[in-house]
């Protein structure tokens, strides 16, 4: 059984920075593509970004590129997003997901398919 736990979520102003960390334990997932999603009150769960097993090959939505970075260490098991020049509009729940392909499958379709879920961990950006 693989579990996914997403930590590094609170209250930050407008301008400021977090790192989110997502861990995997129950076995290795270093073959995995991993990756965020996040999804705001009242609106549909989007892609954030995603990092292939590697680590070599990276994909940021429009909407955080330039802000946002992922990244991974596979000795740690662990994906990190870190965040920065957060905007109001970035406070969601942010959800760690691994699979077992890389590609448009993360980008359509809003993440349905993902082969490992967290549970995810509330940012909350004030402005």
């Amino acid at each position: 059984q693989v579990q996914l736990v997403e930590s590094g979520g609170g209250l930050v102003q407008a301008g400021g920075s977090l790192k989110l960390s997502c861990t995997a334990s129950g076995r290795t997932l270093s073959s995995y593509a991993m990756g965020w999603f996040r999804q705001a009150p009242g609106k549909e769960r989007e892609f954030v970004a995603i990092i292939s097993w590697s680590g070599t090959s990276t994909y940021h939505a429009d909407s955080v590129k330039g802000r946002f970075t992922i990244s991974r260490d596979n000795a740690k098991s662990t994906v990190y997003l870190q965040m920065d020049t957060l905007k109001p509009e970035d406070t969601a729940v942010y959800y760690c997901a691994a699979d077992h392909l890389y590609g448009s499958n993360w980008y359509t379709g809003g993440g349905r398919g993902m082969d490992y879920w967290g549970k995810g961990t509330l940012v909350t950006v004030s402005s």
